[in-house]
């Protein structure tokens, strides 16, 4: 079952709270229906989309329709006109990157952790990034879910395995902080330290075998929060926890969304 599998169980539940009510047979077939319409990649609405495993092998540059719940979004912008808002979003067997989709001020103050949406758009890549471009949406009335952190601590450094995590939220503990740059400092404003306060940051860190940059997103967790203030305090030798969604460029580069130091 590739979508919405705790939608189908709380069904499940609920037809059998029925059963009590009614034969067991009745309840039976309740279960049943639900779960075939959630086989046929449907949602309870009968809404048409495509399962996270039609997603993956889906090729670039074709239209897809996939629904989704908000993990997080960038911020909210206007290109040449149109209202445009980036956003991190899962469901329960992958994670999506949907690259300025079209969206209103009102509708952005709406995308808040866990609403589901219908998306449709074009699977893109760029520089390794897997991502849907030129999207549109619509609210999809379904309680959504804010997924935990997906431990990836032990595959640090396997590309392989991480690239079939590329989007997902996950959190990796106990990583030294390298120096980076030129003058060996632990953090850079913007990837090549042009920058100043208000830009990305850019840090590396090693579990003693291999090294990562990683990224505090700006337009996402910007100079007033946490884990940009975090970053700044960092130290070379630090040991630290992480937590963030695993974009790609050119390699593992993920949005580092919480930073702390053991």
């Amino acid at each position: 079952m590739k979508m919405f599998k705790k939608v189908m169980s709380v069904a499940v539940v609920a037809a059998m709270a029925l059963s009590v009510f009614a034969c067991a047979d009745t309840a039976a077939e309740t279960a049943a229906e639900t779960e075939e319409t959630v086989a046929a990649g449907l949602s309870l609405d009968g809404l048409e989309y495509m399962s996270y495993e039609e997603y993956d092998a889906a090729d670039f540059d074709t239209e897809v329709t996939v629904l989704c719940m908000v993990q997080a979004t960038q911020s909210w912008w206007e290109n040449e006109g149109q209202g445009v808002i980036t956003v991190y979003a899962q469901d329960y067997d992958g994670a999506y990157f949907i690259y300025n989709m079209a969206c209103t001020e009102e509708e952005a103050a709406l995308l808040t952790p866990g609403t589901t949406i219908l998306v449709t758009g074009y699977k893109s890549q760029w520089s390794g990034e897997i991502e849907i471009t030129d999207a549109t949406f619509e609210f999809v009335d379904h309680q959504g879910e804010v997924f935990e952190p997906a431990d990836l601590t032990e595959h640090f450094g396997d590309e392989d395995f991480l690239y079939a995590y590329q989007n997902e939220f996950f959190a990796m503990n106990d990583l030294t902080v390298e120096a980076i740059g030129e003058n060996g400092e632990a953090f850079l404003y913007k990837y090549d330290g042009s920058g100043s306060q208000g830009d990305d940051l850019y840090f590396r860190v090693t579990n003693g075998e291999t090294s990562a940059t990683f990224t505090v997103e700006s337009y996402l967790t910007g100079p007033d929060t946490d884990v940009y203030q975090a970053v700044e305090g960092l130290n070379v030798g630090d040991t630290i926890d992480v937590q963030g969604f695993l974009y790609w460029y050119e390699g593992v580069n993920p949005h580092i969304t919480s930073v702390v130091v053991e």
